[in-house]
């Protein structure tokens, strides 16, 4: 039995902290040779242009792997994918039999996620909103919030040394239009308690007042909506099942059908019809029979609102949908806010549209808002910290800028204390003043085909290599005694001729480095394979510098005939 003047209660982010998303928290309880711990939330993040062939990142559980029989649960918060998408690739790594405890809506997506992964005899304990539970030497309960996702939910952890409120994703909307409103007496009711600590979003510090109501964006969309004409695409998070009803309703109010575009949107509709979020749900038309439908009467919701590619609207902007077309006197509207970093794809995307005639509307071109976020801005924190009144801030949710901001910010709400965690810093909360004491194993695995592999690994450095620089191919025969029997021959790819050709006659200068370079080694050397490559490859680097302006990647074969 664990003996409380030995025991340390400790929060340990792997992810989400120095970033927006990609969230892995752990708390432990016990001395420190004897912890056991509870896991909140395991998301992934997805890749970019500096990532190649990378599409999804989760963060690296490596310490956590050592602790597999001392984790007695995993609580999800939501279901958005920064906080649930890795949980069929990390679980494996565990080996854990710990539950994994959800609410409803967000089970419904996460099992789909454990299938995805090949884990269907692992199932999901699905907890009504407002439960308890307790695991090992923690007593969790979920309280309702507001967000852009039904059942946001925080979580109270009750500990022998003090209470500690994890809000997840959380903003307070007064009108969310599906779920329930933040539940405010229960975050005071904790406050009057006593809270430790409280572990918080820290998305949208830098925004002065309120992020915003969904009632207000519906009202502005049935307004907007009912004063076009012509074919219509809305475009928003599919995971913002509150903002896919007010378009919904907005399209019924001007009697226009709605056509689902896009995998996700089907799928988050598909789990809040499942799950009794959307009740009543109107019929709704499928992507063939749109086209027997006059212009007026017709409105597609898509996904694709970040540029993706392969989204929806992505391909309707390339005329690469097999069903849906728009063109001259269409509009698409835009109910969403670019994410950084996403810029170019959204640009690219909406120029492509535009050069089809069609009229593009964002947020910024309403007179109402049209998109809100689901993350508190500066207003509704102060609104948390006067109900929560935690002795200990510990910003979460955010680039380092904005940690750094939330804890200033805290202190001047007369928070005693505030801690600015990096992901992989083990933090005692208690006893004591709260303090970092430890920094942990932590980093990114990159979902490379099928295989999660560090984000550093070779086989990354190479592709990213391979994207910058290009590549050489070098094969030479050499017989036992040192002579040339055939080569260098040389292949290249990813270098170009001036008229934008794949690299042909420019290698003929690259080819005479290689056999210049050949002929002036000694047979003796040239016996040993691993200083033909070395005097090759640098040879020909040099060449393609000279030649091309860059140094590929140069991979040599030698043949011993």
């Amino acid at each position: 039995m664990t003996n409380k003047s030995d025991a340390e209660l400790v929060f340990l982010p792997l992810g989400g902290c120095g970033e927006i998303g990609m969230n892995l928290n752990a708390y432990g309880y016990g001395p420190a040779h004897d912890r056991r711990w509870i896991l909140i939330d395991v998301g992934v993040t997805f890749g970019g242009d500096d990532t190649p062939g990378i599409d999804l990142i989760t963060p690296d559980p490596a310490f956590l792997e050592d602790q597999g029989d001392k984790i007695d649960a995993i609580f999800l918060t939501h279901a958005h994918e920064d906080h649930i998408g890795a949980i069929g690739l990390i679980l494996p790594r565990l080996q854990t039999k710990a539950p994994i405890y959800a609410t409803p809506f967000t089970a419904h997506l996460a099992q789909a996620k454990l299938i995805e992964r090949g884990l269907k005899h692992t199932s999901i304990d699905v907890l009504p909103l407002g439960a308890e539970v307790e695991a090992g030497p923690f007593k969790v309960r979920y309280i309702t919030l507001t967000h852009s996702i039904p059942e946001p939910n925080a979580l109270a952890l009750e500990t022998p040394l003090g209470t500690i409120l994890h809000t997840g994703d959380w903003k307070i909307d007064p009108d969310p239009q599906l779920g329930d409103a933040t539940d405010v007496e229960a975050l005071s009711g904790l406050g009057d308690a006593g809270v430790l600590a409280m572990v918080c979003d820290s998305t949208n510090v830098f925004v002065e007042g309120e992020s915003g109501s969904e009632g207000v964006v519906r009202e502005n969309l049935i307004k907007l909506i009912g004063s076009l004409t012509g074919r219509i695409a809305v475009t928003t998070f599919a995971s913002n099942v509150a903002r896919v009803a007010s378009v919904i309703e907005a399209a019924r109010q001007a009697g226009r059908s709605v056509c689902l575009v896009g995998r996700s949107m089907h799928k988050i509709t598909d789990a809040a019809v499942a799950t009794g979020v959307i009740q009543d749900l109107p019929d709704l038309i499928s992507e063939d029979q749109a086209g027997s439908l006059p212009d007026d009467n017709l409105l597609f919701l898509c996904t694709g609102s970040q540029g993706e590619a392969r989204a929806a609207l992505g391909r309707i902007s390339r005329d690469d949908h097999r069903h849906i077309s728009l063109g001259e006197g269409d509009t698409v509207i835009f109910s969403s806010r670019v994410i950084p970093g996403n810029e170019k794809g959204i640009y690219d995307m909406q120029n492509a549209l535009a050069e089809k005639g069609v009229r593009i509307i964002t947020d910024r071109m309403t007179d109402g808002p049209i998109h809100v976020s689901g993350h508190p801005a500066r207003d509704e924190l102060r609104r948390m910290y006067q109900w929560v009144r935690p002795k200990i801030s510990v910003p979460v949710h955010g680039e380092r800028r904005h940690i750094v901001e939330h804890a200033a910010y805290a202190k001047s709400l007369q928070v005693s204390e505030a801690v600015t965690p990096r992901n992989g810093d083990l933090i005692r909360l208690a006893p004591g003043k709260a303090q970092i004491i430890d920094n942990v194993p932590n980093g990114r695995l990159y979902l490379d085909g099928s295989r999660l592999v560090p984000a550093e690994s070779e086989g990354i450095r190479d592709r990213r290599a391979l994207a910058n620089w290009g590549y050489v191919s070098v094969a030479i025969a050499i017989d036992e005694d040192g002579d040339v029997v055939d080569g260098p021959l040389l292949a290249a790819r990813g270098l170009s001729e001036p008229d934008g050709s794949a690299a042909d006659e420019s290698l003929i200068d690259v080819d005479e480095a290689a056999e210049l370079a050949i002929s002036e080694m000694k047979r003796r050397k040239r016996q040993n394979d691993e200083e033909v490559e070395r005097v090759l490859a640098r040879a020909v680097k040099k060449s393609c510098e000279r030649t091309f302006g860059r140094k590929p990647i140069v991979d040599v074969s030698v043949l011993r005939v």
